[in-house]
């Protein structure tokens, strides 16, 4: 694992790290019972998220942190919990990460507030933020991996009905129907896929938007 200038500002000097080998503990109920703490230890770099605690879990968890990630809405977790998370994290590097507003460094951030005052309070600890140019980086990235967009749907709604233009927003509908727990709705989401299905099989073309279902992928078997 490498790093060298993707976080910034907390601190004096740019993040570098280089570790030859890391575990990266999940806080998944997994852990419970794995009895890997020793395993965990023996890497050079342990890396952790959040407010996940190592007191009392050090059998499945280990009790080392080289590296916590903290999510801006983990981030009063771990304030509430800092006599274990910070207090005794003088060799642990933090990085807190966030969306531009929570983040901004005019006075209006309040993630970035509170990690400047936190800094003030504990001198000696290790803070980082993520840049906005590699958040952008790391949101590209999940969109070419994902074919999804982590940023919010910047497109216009559109009105469950056209004739209520200003009723309820129609993938909000969509969603709330499928999530429900009583069967005197429409399960919309379930059925587009039945409508997909239907329009393969009878030559069914949608428009308004205008769509077609993708392809079945056929399983290729060698002879």
């Amino acid at each position: 694992m490498k790093s060298k200038t993707s976080y910034h500002c907390l601190y004096p000097q740019p993040l570098r790290m280089h570790c030859k080998s890391c575990a990266l503990v999940t806080s998944s109920g997994h852990m419970t019972e794995s009895g890997r703490g020793a395993e965990i230890d023996r890497k050079e770099c342990v890396i952790r998220m959040n407010d996940a605690p190592t007191r009392g879990y050090q059998r499945d968890v280990g009790q080392r942190t080289s590296l916590r990630v903290v999510a801006h809405s983990s981030m009063q977790r771990v304030l509430r919990n800092r006599h274990e998370l910070l207090n005794s994290s003088q060799n642990t590097t933090f990085i807190f990460w966030g969306p531009g507003n929570y983040m901004r460094q005019d006075g209006k951030g309040l993630v970035y507030n509170n990690l400047r005052l936190l800094k003030q309070m504990m001198p000696k600890l290790q803070i980082y933020v993520i840049s906005k140019l590699k958040m952008l980086h790391f949101d590209e990235l999940f969109k070419k991996e994902t074919g999804k967009d982590r940023l919010p749907n910047l497109e216009p709604s559109v009105p469950y009905h056209y004739y209520e233009p200003a009723g309820p927003d129609e993938c909000k509908m969509y969603l709330s129907h499928e999530q429900g727990r009583h069967g005197s709705h429409h399960r919309f989401i379930t059925e587009k896929r039945v409508f997909a299905n239907w329009a393969r099989m009878f030559n069914i073309h949608f428009y308004q938007p205008d769509w077609r279902p993708a392809p079945v992928a056929q399983n290729s078997t060698d002879s």
